[in-house]
């Protein structure tokens, strides 16, 4: 039966005061006298972790759990909701007389009833198979190779599992052996699974049999909302400290809680993730921010003291707010990526400039506060191309109130004539500029957490030049004044393929947009309007 058929990378970095090809630093903790105490970083209270054994017990549990096979259609999944280009190859393949399954966190996904982030195939077929199988495709990655599979302007990520099966040995110190009433082709995807990272990954859908397998025996830990390793988090980790920074993400995006021992684990060894890559960094955190979880993902950074590695400038930042590790307060930052995920979505991601650019707009505010006028105009002007006139005009027409609660708005002040406002934005735009730079800067990031010797040393900065300039770009009209040719977008509908290409008339558009929002809230303007109504 067929189907119907219906990233970024970073290669090159920012260098300020010496090169950032690879991200090797020396984490230590400083000595400096202490002015804040660094808020200390809490585990939560949960019940005993349960880790799946290969003979088929759970550690912890004398009792074997039941090995499931569920009907995809009482899960309620459909070939519908499968990516066409996802189904073209899923076809391809079994039509060629090989296994194919969707794996991971995509399966997860659709249990959820979620729009998977993408989809990956893992199937029978070696991958010189997968290669010849198709026209466009390329064999990448050399510790772990899969094939990228060209279809129109989609890749369709696929993985072998004689590939897969060649690191099974790396976990054989903890499997006990072949589990009981294993016939071959279980035992095959029984030893993926077994591979992968959180028992909720842990699943294979077969589109074409319409069976889900649970070897991990963890549907439960979907139902249960935890996310989970599927051996020791310590092991896990220590295999690959990319889990640390991949297991925030999935929390943050689904609204999942840790178990106790990834819990424990992320805080002792959090500091692992300084031996990535830095474009790995880069990559997880955009995860984190572009795709719909960004606040969630800055809290639970927070919540589990690896803000303070990865982003030490907004951490400082929560540290001045008095902000505890499990806060449920807001604040400007976290409100700014709360509008943000109100507009993206693991299907529809905006560029990576975007979080970059506003990572920088809220540092210029917390270093020098400015008059909401000023923001407001300003986010007029960025979305104009420059325009600063017709920004303060349009500005000066905003009866809406702000939120006061944002430190980063400053008192009323002497703006009554044009000209004053203009110098206003300007110099904000100028603070956005010198913002960016510094975000770019090892010694600048290192003394972001100077104040609190608790903090780790963290010199840390893998933003790639590519994403600073394009942020730049985002800004650099307002002060070097109005673009010639440049057209504002007309309308309030996003264009999703332009905005996660980077599109600079649509980036700017969900900027002062986002802004806006955040400035002057709508619930602000409900609630006056219905107290005048009462009085």
């Amino acid at each position: 039966m067929a189907i119907g058929v219906h990233g970024f990378s970073s290669r090159s970095y920012l260098t300020v005061r010496r090169s950032l090809i690879h991200c090797v630093h020396k984490v230590r903790h400083r000595s400096s006298v202490a002015v804040v105490e660094l808020p200390p970083v809490g585990v939560p209270e949960e019940e005993e972790t349960h880790f799946t054994r290969s003979d088929g017990r759970v550690e912890g549990d004398s009792k074997a759990f039941e090995w499931k096979k569920l009907s995809s259609k009482d899960l309620g999944i459909t070939t519908s909701m499968i990516a066409s280009p996802t189904r073209y190859v899923l076809n391809i393949l079994k039509n060629k007389g090989y296994e194919v399954y969707l794996v991971g966190g995509c399966v997860r996904d659709l249990i959820l009833k979620r729009t998977p982030k993408d989809f990956d195939i893992i199937t029978s077929a070696e991958l010189k198979e997968v290669v010849r199988a198709f026209i466009r495709c390329e064999v990448v990655g050399k510790q772990f190779p899969i094939c990228h599979v060209h279809v129109n302007d989609t890749i369709v990520e696929v993985s072998s599992f004689s590939t897969i099966g060649k690191r099974i040995g790396k976990r054989i110190d903890y499997t006990l052996g072949r589990p009981l009433d294993c016939d071959d082709h279980d035992y095959i995807r029984w030893s993926n699974c077994w591979q992968r990272d959180f028992t909720i990954n842990g699943l294979m859908f077969d589109p074409y049999a319409e069976i889900v397998y649970d070897y991990m025996g963890r549907m439960q830990d979907i139902k249960n909302a935890k996310v989970r390793t599927i051996i020791p988090a310590n092991m896990s980790f220590a295999e690959d400290s990319a889990r640390i920074l991949r297991g925030v993400r999935i929390a943050a995006r689904l609204g999942f809680r840790f178990s106790r021992d990834i819990a424990y684990s992320v805080r002792e060894l959090s500091r692992t993730v300084l031996r990535l890559f830095k474009g790995r960094i880069f990559m997880e955190i955009n995860y984190m921010l572009a795709y719909g979880s960004g606040e969630a993902s800055l809290r639970l950074l927070w919540r589990y003291g690896l803000l303070e590695i990865l982003l030490p400038i907004q951490a400082a930042y929560l540290v001045s707010q008095g902000f505890q590790r499990r806060d449920k307060r807001s604040n400007m930052l976290l409100s700014l990526f709360s509008n943000l995920d109100k507009l993206v979505a693991p299907d529809r991601p905006c560029h990576n400039s975007l979080w970059v650019g506003m990572l920088a707009f809220h540092k210029a505010l917390v270093d020098q506060p400015r008059h909401p006028l000023v923001v407001a105009a300003f986010c007029l002007a960025v979305h104009n191309g420059g325009s600063l006139s017709e920004a303060v005009e349009i500005a000066r027409r905003i009866s809406q109130p702000h939120d006061h609660s944002f430190s980063e708005l400053s008192e009323p002040q002497d703006l009554d004539s044009d000209e004053s406002l203009m110098d206003e934005i300007r110099g904000l735009a100028a603070s956005v500029k010198s913002a960016l730079i510094n975000m770019t800067d090892e010694r600048f990031v290192s003394q972001a957490m100077s104040k609190y010797p608790q903090a780790p040393y963290s010199e840390l900065v893998f933003i790639p030049l590519s994403s600073f300039l394009r942020a730049s770009k985002i800004f650099e009209s307002v002060e070097m004044g109005c673009e010639e040719g440049f057209v504002p977008k007309r309308g309030s509908k996003i264009d999703y393929e332009f905005l996660a290409m980077g599109n600079l008339q649509e980036v700017r558009h969900v900027f002062a947009r986002i802004v806006f929002d955040s400035v002057y809230p709508l619930s602000l303007d409900t609630e006056n309007n219905s107290v005048s109504q009462n009085s």
